[in-house]
């Protein structure tokens, strides 16, 4: 039976003492990790939030009533221990941070008993995701996930204080807006009182931050949820957490500034010291080089451009695709050479996942000789040549691709990340930041027909490009920016427009009517009639952020309440049905088969 813990009050937290406490009494709650039983002493490993400190109960120092229930305790019972720090009789675990120590027991109260837990609650568990989720309540009491949200906990304490120091000020934006295009999929709320209409919430508090900067705020930031109705991989959810951000009267330097000094900051939370400035990067030079505008830059294997070099070769594979517009590219896999065919048949079948039709390979032998995919095709001339451009060495593999450029990067970067995994040289203890710059303004969508923006429709151009918006849009260059890590998109950012007629022409631009960009966004573009300052942005994904500070490879652990895979929460079975009634006042019915 439980008891009350009426007149105790817990002194510390279990890890918080050490060798300088010993001989005070103090009194600790938690769960019981485990308990042993040795007949005439009991001992018990009690556990919270800061780790974990033993217990001893002896009859002759607790007395009968208070052995009895130590000799109950089992795995996650809650107890209360008022006791004596004592150095440890045994030897010293060096595994604990109170290895030295431990908690000679003089008085115990039951606070709560557990049945056997489905799982075990302990470090790096093996337990099947989907069970864990479904217990998350149990799953969160592991040490592991405890520190990532104590991480996440203080990193954000950080940024407060961080910004706040920067003249920032804290300014919440609303959660239900107006659905607006250009974006991933909203999530709908019907209104009840205007039957017919829906709220969206919000995949960013973009233009509210805007009309703040409208509004003379001059520096705003806000821990924001966001939503966004999309599929979900490693590291994305439907609902997250943005650090965002919007400065007035500053350009792309000034944002970047504020932002290294931010991330220097949080980083020495972990014991990495960023070195700065941090290096920066064209968009077209981190295609060019990596096939990829989150360029994973602690390892090699760049990429390498040889259309020239093969433009009148022998191989029809590479002439064709350059006659048709496209380009080969290739990229060289250190001490690869001796990969078994299979490998090098599955790493085919991967680059045809993003597009490829097929894989052109070169293994250089220990002796010099080639083992190629092509080589028939080619002269000995050209396959020497080729080798010398790729910088090619006894032992190493040889990759290419030929298609359009958006295939090449995509194919070559990918594959260029699955190798450096294969070859063990993602080394999770270096973090290597770096800016990516000048993004395209809008690409073009073949589905739709029409241009879109990269980033946002009021993402300012390059001043010399803006010539081009009328004449040749995917030339246009943007004032962007993104924050990148260890291949991963930290965050984002541009410079807005803020003149009328610019912002007019990116609409046209975007296929859009006067008519239809004051229907979406007319509140925006009235405020910009009375007075707007240049202004700037970025916004970070809290959850990626603290992923990556903690190791891990899912942001589902360093989030307390995740969604699966299809947007669904085992714990707690949402979405649910919810009750007719419910729907009636709404004005909403739910169709099933076509019908009604």
């Amino acid at each position: 039976m439980a008891e009350s813990m009426r007149g105790l009050k817990r002194t510390c937290r279990c890890a918080e003492l050490g060798k300088e406490n010993i001989g005070q009494t103090v009194t600790v709650m938690g769960w019981v990790q485990k308990s042993r039983n040795k007949g005439g002493i009991v001992f018990v490993d009690l556990r919270d939030r800061s780790g974990i400190i033993q217990l001893i109960f002896e009859e002759s120092s607790v007395g009968s009533e208070g052995f009895g229930k130590a000799a109950k305790l089992r795995s996650e019972f809650v107890a209360a221990v008022t006791g004596e720090v004592a150095a440890r009789s045994g030897a010293v675990n060096e595994n604990l941070a109170t290895g030295e120590i431990e908690i000679v027991a003089r008085d115990i109260r039951i606070l709560s008993e557990s049945e056997t837990p489905p799982f075990p609650i302990e470090e790096n568990s093996r337990t099947k995701d989907d069970l864990r989720l479904k217990y998350r309540y149990l799953d969160l009491r592991r040490p592991d996930l405890q520190r990532n949200l104590m991480l996440r906990s203080e990193v954000t304490s950080q940024v407060r204080q961080f910004l706040a120091g920067e003249g920032f000020l804290e300014i919440e934006t609303p959660a239900l807006n107006k659905s607006t295009p250009e974006g991933a999929r909203d999530y709908l709320v019907p209104s009840r009182v205007h039957p017919g209409s829906f709220y969206a919430l919000p995949q960013s508090p973009q233009l509210f931050k805007q009309l703040l900067m409208c509004s003379g705020y001059d520096r705003y930031f806000q821990v924001a949820r966001c939503f966004r109705d999309e599929d979900l991989r490693a590291d994305r959810q439907p609902e997250f957490t943005q650090i965002d951000m919007e400065l007035s009267f500053v350009d792309e330097e000034d944002v970047m500034d504020v932002n290294e000094r931010l991330l220097q900051r949080i980083f020495r939370l972990i014991g990495v010291e960023i070195e700065l400035p941090l290096p920066r990067l064209t968009w077209q030079e981190a295609m060019d080089r990596f096939g990829s505008d989150k360029p994973d830059t602690r390892f090699g294997m760049e990429l390498r451009d040889v259309t020239e070099l093969v433009r009148s070769c022998g191989f029809g594979v590479f002439t064709g695709a350059i006659e048709n517009g496209g380009s080969v590219r290739g990229i060289r896999a250190e001490g690869q050479g001796s990969m078994p065919r299979k490998k090098i048949d599955k790493l085919v079948d991967f680059a045809k996942d993003f597009g490829a039709k097929g894989l052109a390979y070169l293994c250089i032998n220990e002796d010099g000789s080639y083992k190629s995919s092509f080589a028939k095709f080619m002269t000995e001339e050209e396959l020497e040549a080729l080798v010398r451009e790729m910088e090619g060495r006894p032992g190493d593999l040889l990759l290419f691709a030929a298609d359009k450029n958006k295939v090449v990067w995509d194919v070559l970067g990918n594959l260029r990340l699955e190798l450096a995994e294969q070859m063990d040289l993602l080394d999770k203890n270096r973090y290597q930041f770096l800016w990516v710059t000048e993004f395209p303004l809008l690409e073009y969508n073949d589905e739709l027909g029409r241009y879109q923006a990269m980033h946002h429709p009021f993402t300012m151009p390059v001043e010399e490009d803006l010539p081009y918006l009328d004449s040749d849009p995917g030339r246009v260059r943007a004032r962007a920016y993104d924050i990148v890590l260890n291949g991963t998109e930290l965050g984002g950012g541009s410079v807005r427009i803020h003149q009328n007629d610019i912002q007019e022409k990116m609409f046209e631009a975007l296929g859009f009517t006067k008519e239809s960009a004051y229907s979406q966004f007319g509140f925006l573009l009235n405020a910009f009639k009375y007075g707007v300052p240049p202004h700037a942005g970025l916004a970070y994904g809290l959850d990626r952020l603290i992923m990556l500070m903690a190791k891990e490879d899912s942001i589902r652990d360093v989030i307390a309440f995740p969604k699966v895979k299809d947007a669904s929460c085992l714990m707690t079975e949402a979405p649910g049905t919810v009750d007719p009634s419910q729907l009636e006042e709404l004005g909403i019915g739910i169709l099933k088969g076509g019908e009604e």
